[in-house]
């Protein structure tokens, strides 16, 4: 860790201490109470990024391969994802999404979406304009 003021400290710790609840908040607005936050990950993996291997979604989720075909497997039995032939090598499956796990999916969102705006109607137009304009930033730290 870089050396930080004790400003710098303190607003980190904060950051993160604000990001967990949050976080922690907002999957409890989960529509399926019978997926965990990992199976709940791979689904919001494959919408992103499309269909993927097992071994590419267990890089993609830092988990080991045999978890990951736990997982999927786990997911196929609930009919939220198919297995499809590999295009160009036969040894390997493809995994997709279904349309049930879109609508899941969908739900899931507008309804995090909603909680997130409740709670944002409760800042003052100064606080919304700092939220707003570190939205992109908080996206980035996400994705760094």
């Amino acid at each position: 860790m870089p050396d930080l003021s004790q400003g710098d400290e303190a607003a980190v710790n904060a950051l993160r201490s604000a990001v967990m609840r949050l976080s922690r908040r907002l999957k409890h607005q989960r529509v399926d109470e019978s997926l965990s936050p990992t199976e709940m990950s791979v689904l919001g993996t494959l919408a992103r990024c499309g269909r993927a291997t097992p071994g590419e979604l267990a890089r993609k989720e830092h988990v080991q391969p045999p978890s990951m075909t736990r997982i999927v497997a786990l997911l196929e039995g609930k009919g939220l994802v198919r297995l499809e032939p590999h295009p160009d090598d036969r040894r390997q499956k493809v995994v997709t999404q279904t349309e049930q796990a879109e609508a899941m999916l969908e739900e899931s969102r507008r309804r995090r979406n909603a909680f997130l705006a409740t709670l944002t109607g409760q800042l003052d137009e100064d606080e919304w304009a700092k939220l707003r304009a570190a939205a992109p930033v908080l996206e980035k730290l996400a994705h760094i």
